[in-house]
């Protein structure tokens, strides 16, 4: 039984997904605010946490960012009736995976649970090493820092998991649409482009020459492979 830890100060609207969770048979634990959620966190062991942005004490983004200081594995699913994009911007870069806007159907919250849930099993089986080298390259994929030989800086967790998704599959063509399907939510609709920006951004760390890419190279028509030999 997967172990989901809800914050949402909603009483109607909290009760009401607590109700549907244990129906599809999830162990939920329920809280309505911020600081009582970080506390749960660190008390009791959680397979995803959903967190409303608008909470008293701290706010989702806080805690967002707290659990994150803690662990950059466990799934977040940010709940919020804000609609601009700079919040949901915000939410993805400090350590989001997700983002749902309310009002949303029962369906489509579960179904962005499945996907969650199903790329942290990956996470986790995948064969990767915490620290692993390649040429002049080091990435730790316990904190998410990365060295090369224009210095040392930090992946966003996104950067990461295509990193890893990669290693994994080191000598094997990763086509994009399993790219879309196991790093992101396939419910955002990325298109191609979004894939070639973040691919782009990848040869910038690790490539001498990303005009010409050593590693991380593309497969016309089919998508991308990571190349160490």
């Amino acid at each position: 039984m997967k172990r989901i830890l809800l914050a949402e100060d909603e009483k109607s609207l909290g009760e009401g997904l607590v109700f549907n969770l244990r129906d599809e048979g999830f162990d939920v634990t329920w809280v309505q605010d911020g600081k009582t959620a970080l506390e749960q966190f660190q008390t009791a062991y959680y397979d995803l946490i959903i967190l409303d942005i608008m909470m008293p004490y701290l706010d989702g983004f806080e805690v967002t960012g707290k659990i994150r200081e803690r662990n950059i594995n466990i799934p977040i699913l940010m709940l919020t009736a804000r609609e601009q994009l700079h919040d949901k911007i915000h939410g993805l870069k400090i350590g989001a995976d997700d983002y749902l806007t309310k009002p949303f159907h029962l369906q489509e919250l579960l179904a962005r649970i499945e996907v969650l849930l199903r790329r942290s099993i990956w996470s986790n089986e995948a064969q990767v090493p915490n620290i692993f080298i390649f040429g002049d390259n080091e990435i730790n994929f316990d904190d998410l820092s990365a060295k090369t030989p224009r210095g040392t800086f930090q992946l966003t967790l996104k950067e990461a998991e295509v990193m890893r998704l990669f290693i994994s599959n080191k000598g094997k063509i990763v086509s994009r649409k399993e790219l879309l399907s196991t790093v992101w939510n396939i419910s955002y609709m990325i298109n191609t482009r979004t894939v070639d920006n973040f691919i782009a951004r990848l040869r910038k760390y690790f490539e001498s020459d990303s005009k010409n890419p050593r590693y991380i190279k593309s497969i016309r028509g089919t998508g991308y492979l990571f190349d160490v030999d």
